[in-house]
């Protein structure tokens, strides 16, 4: 007769229970602790649906939750070059405007100066003006322009008393033209599969949208 073999108890179960959901949670926690609290993608060029989405200049940007900024970096003095990129981020923690700071900026060379035009989807939140102007006025090398398909919650007064500190730090501060939006298009955008030629098609209403946005960017920098 062959002997019974002990079926574990009950405690000795809920130990082991206990010590492998323990080093379950303490593996979750050190992939965490790894990975970098916030990403920001970075590259030459955006896909196109994107860009169709996110730098539409509507008036109520509803599930555009991202900040994609296009820069062209113009390097000025005996050995003049020019290089291009965009950055995106979530709207989470670090914006495409401060990475543009700790990721791109000190790349650049001490003693030369730079002219930086942005491309972005929507002007900056009220941290990030205040960062850029910080800077502008820290750095009297660095010439920006900010060129913007929208006004980020242009109503608040806070908001626009940092457009404003921003203008007065020296940014140079407009609305994207349907002519912006293009440029964007031909330098920032991946051609789209199979029409690598394909020609940019404004929307029906960019033209009234930017009316309408030039005239709101003008009240508050009046």
């Amino acid at each position: 007769m062959a002997e019974k073999q002990e079926e574990p108890s009950n405690t000795q179960n809920g130990e082991a229970d206990n010590a492998e959901e323990g080093e379950e949670k303490k593996k979750k926690k050190v992939k965490r602790e790894d990975l970098p609290p916030f990403e920001i993608v970075t590259g030459e060029r955006l896909p196109a649906i994107f860009f169709k989405f996110q730098f539409r200049n509507v008036e109520y940007s509803s599930g555009r939750n991202k900040t994609f900024l296009c820069y062209v970096l113009e390097t000025q003095g005996k050995e003049s070059a020019t290089s291009r990129g965009y950055l995106e981020d979530e709207h989470a923690a670090a914006h495409a405007e401060m990475a543009f700071f700790s990721s791109i900026l000190p790349r650049c060379e001490p003693g030369l100066r730079y002219q930086v035009t942005w491309y972005v989807s929507s002007s900056p939140c009220v941290a990030c003006a205040d960062r850029i102007a910080e800077t502008l006025r820290r750095s009297s090398s660095l010439r920006l322009s900010i060129l913007v398909g929208r006004l980020f919650m242009w109503e608040e007064p806070e908001v626009r008393a940092a457009l404003q500190r921003l203008r007065a730090a020296g940014c140079k501060l407009r609305i994207m033209k349907p002519q912006d939006f293009e440029y964007v298009w031909q330098h920032f955008v991946e051609p789209e599969e199979g029409e690598e030629a394909k020609a940019f098609v404004p929307w029906e209403d960019i033209q009234e949208n930017f009316n309408y946005y030039e005239e709101k960017l003008a009240e508050i920098l009046q």
